[in-house]
């Protein structure tokens, strides 16, 4: 019994972390004109910023989960941020490329589809 108590520990000592707890956080801030700010921390992969927004979306908001979320302002260098608003920017394409990307304007999943990516990093064993 012991030395289950002691596997947290264990693991985290020698550098790698087991599926239960999140490797990033996701702060979402509501600003004007109905967009959200995503900010991020321990990742910068775009899947931790659509799940944020995702999530906050569902969770929040109370959207169904077939609601569109599109890029309203897309991910800057040294900023780490990523606008998303409910509605589709004007004069931008909103055609859904086939990678997973928070580098274009107008580039649009389902509410659904998002916090998804929340639950794959909680299932994923994390080895880093």
């Amino acid at each position: 019994m012991t030395a289950i108590a002691l596997l947290p520990a264990f693991a985290e000592a020698v550098g790698f972390r087991f599926g239960v707890y999140q490797g990033f956080q996701t702060d979402v801030t509501p600003l004007e004109n109905g967009t959200y700010r995503v900010a991020v921390s321990g990742s910068s992969a775009p899947v931790t910023y659509w799940c944020g927004i995702g999530d906050y979306a569902i969770t929040k908001l109370r959207t169904k989960a077939t609601q569109r979320i599109y890029i309203s302002r897309a991910y800057e260098k040294g900023n780490r941020t990523v606008e998303f608003s409910l509605t589709p920017p004007e004069g931008v394409d909103t055609t859904p490329g086939y990678s997973i990307t928070v580098k274009r304007v107008g580039e649009n999943m389902s509410a659904g589809s998002a916090q998804g990516y929340c639950w794959d990093n909680v299932l994923d064993l994390g080895f880093r």
